[in-house]
């Protein structure tokens, strides 16, 4: 097992995201005016694959409230691959647009560099989310022991909570 070093660096880009948070007017009645709860930090794995697109779906209408915050999290081999980046960003606005059409959330993206498992458990470690969602690849038991997976290594090296959503899961929603 390998840890993630406490001073390790990596590389990331932040990915530009319309604004899509309406403006509401300031509240009229004294009692309107304290403070409301605050939401959850959720993060999303998100690559260009279809079983990420269905947990990112299932998080949007199981798990997603009014006041959270989605962090949409790619990895990447290499962050200064500008095609990459304009087909992850495109990516992420999309979703950012059906994150607040479906659920009213917010969303922000990052694209981080490096092994998808380790990236997403220091994300995860700096954002302190309520949780953090990821497909699978729908590859067999056997095939997962022998090649390992992401969603496994998740699960065993973040500090923050792991959803995995199987693609069956989907089928049932």
């Amino acid at each position: 097992m390998e840890v993630l070093k406490e001073e390790e660096e990596y590389n990331w880009r932040e990915v530009k995201l319309p604004s899509l948070i309406p403006i509401v007017p300031e509240p009229e009645l004294e009692r309107e005016k304290g403070e409301r709860r605050r939401g959850r930090d959720i993060v999303i794995a998100i690559d260009h694959g279809p079983n990420s697109k269905h947990a990112f779906d299932w998080a949007l209408i199981h798990l997603c409230r009014l006041a959270d915050t989605l962090h949409l999290v790619h990895a990447v081999s290499s962050v200064k691959n500008d095609v990459v980046y304009e087909m992850t960003q495109g990516l992420m606005e999309k979703l950012a647009i059906e994150a607040f059409q479906v659920a009213m959330v917010k969303s922000v993206a990052r694209i981080v560099e490096g092994d998808a498992g380790k990236v997403i458990c220091k994300e995860a470690e700096r954002i302190k989310p309520a949780a953090v969602v990821m497909g699978t690849r729908g590859r067999s038991l056997v095939q997962s022991v022998m090649q390992g997976s992401v969603g496994e290594y998740c699960f065993h090296h973040s500090k923050a909570p792991v959803i995995i959503v199987p693609m069956e899961c989907m089928n049932e929603a």
